[in-house]
């Protein structure tokens, strides 16, 4: 972790409005990124993921604003796996900057509505190499089906008194790789998930309840072939007491719908932000799929 970067001041969360477009409950000032997270209220909320090694902390702004203005609920930062803290924190600290510009345009607007800007924006990293402090909280991952002790608590152990001195909130995340898997798979070694393992997600699901997880983040791989199948995303359902976070190879609206309407509480789309020409064919995007999952 770049001393420079360690030595920044981490600004306070932002409170979310109880209710934003769309009629999706959202954060209130008391509650906590987790409370926020965790409580979706019978609805399927959208995560846009940014990955900063793929634009500069500016172009990556834009996209998040664009995502915010079309539906998204939630921002995360990450994706590649060898991405400096530099990077990742300039990005954040770009966002962050572009949404309080707008926040306070909104205040100073009789029509505006400052409060849809205060969404949490939330480190999804590679590794302990790339933290931020500007960030509100980080899904504090276990990469359960991994085959490595890397992945199931080398990098936690790392990043975890920075995480502490920041600031950044954690989010308590088993995260188990599903095929195809992609590169996340390859580079974490995972014992993929078979769409037919319908048995072994569900215990993967208990142990995840087990250990004390809040979010179970089921992941096809970025840029996969295929989404994660939803028989497996209902078979996770049935295990009280987890958010169930679901991404990799949805990109499209109908793909969306068929998570959500498994048992998804969050849908994450990061290819789709990658792949839009410009910013309008991005918000047509994203705003086809938080119509279709909702």
């Amino acid at each position: 972790m770049d001393s420079g970067v360690c030595e920044l001041m981490m600004r306070n969360p932002y409170a979310v409005a109880a209710k934003p477009a769309g009629g999706i409950a959202m954060r209130r000032s008391e509650e906590t990124t987790l409370e926020y997270t965790t409580n979706c209220h019978g609805k399927t909320r959208h995560v846009t993921l940014i990955d900063p090694a793929k634009q500069d902390p500016n172009t990556a702004a834009n996209r998040a604003m664009v995502a915010i203005e079309a539906g998204s609920a939630m921002i995360f930062i990450g994706g590649s796996t060898d991405t400096p803290d530099e990077v990742v924190h300039a990005t954040c600290v770009a966002i962050q900057e572009a949404f309080e510009l707008r926040a306070f345009a909104a205040s100073q607007d009789p029509d505006g509505d400052e409060t849809m800007w205060q969404i949490p924006v939330v480190l999804f990293p590679g590794g302990a190499h790339a933290l931020s402090p500007a960030a509100d909280a980080i899904t504090f991952m276990m990469l359960m089906n991994s085959t490595e002790r890397r992945f199931l608590v080398g990098e936690q152990v790392r990043g975890a008194p920075y995480l502490q001195k920041f600031g950044v909130e954690a989010l308590p995340t088993g995260y188990v790789v599903c095929a195809p898997g992609g590169r996340v798979g390859e580079v974490g070694a995972a014992e993929l998930i078979q769409p037919n393992d319908h048995d072994l997600v569900h215990a993967y699901a208990l142990t995840a309840q087990m250990y004390g997880f809040k979010l179970l983040y089921l992941e096809a791989g970025s840029g996969a072939s295929n989404q994660v199948n939803p028989e497996l995303i209902e078979r996770a359902r049935t295990v009280d007491g987890l958010t169930l976070v679901i991404g990799g190879g949805i990109r499209s609206p109908e793909q969306a719908k068929r998570a959500a309407d498994a048992g998804a509480d969050w849908i994450v789309t990061g290819t789709l932000t990658e792949d839009a020409a410009n910013l309008e064919e991005l918000r047509a995007r994203i705003s086809a799929v938080v119509n279709a999952i909702n």
